[in-house]
């Protein structure tokens, strides 16, 4: 199983970026593709999940109204559209895989993760 993750970038505040997972070599029928990021000294957290089978998904509080998660089944990817970014959104940002139909909220619930990309807001 195989994640790339890739997008992230040096943006200024107020800027939007689009965040893309590639997944290959995963085969199971339910599953949720989860974003975490990691700031510096601070531990990974949750910031949106989508459930395959029916799109359903999951926003962390510090970021509903300004990111969007979506599926491209033809692309075999999940992409997160960040927008009014802030400072304070500035981390790596990992995607994982979780086998199942519910959405975890917790890393430890995520099996296989992709090498993380960084997000840098700064004026």
């Amino acid at each position: 199983v195989q994640l790339q993750a890739s997008g992230g970038g040096l943006v200024q505040p107020g800027d939007s970026l689009t965040l893309s997972c590639v997944v290959s070599g995963f085969s199971a029928g339910f599953y949720t593709i989860g974003w975490f990021r990691q700031a510096p000294g601070k531990e990974r957290e949750a910031v949106s999940c989508i459930a395959n089978s029916d799109s359903r998904t999951y926003y962390g509080d510090s970021v509903k109204g300004r990111f969007t998660i979506y599926r491209d089944s033809a692309k075999s990817g999940v992409f997160l559209q960040m927008s009014s970014l802030k400072p304070e959104d500035t981390a790596v940002y990992y995607c994982a895989v979780h086998s199942g139909d519910y959405i975890p909220r917790s890393q430890g619930e995520y099996y296989y993760w992709g090498q993380g990309t960084q997000v840098t807001v700064s004026s």
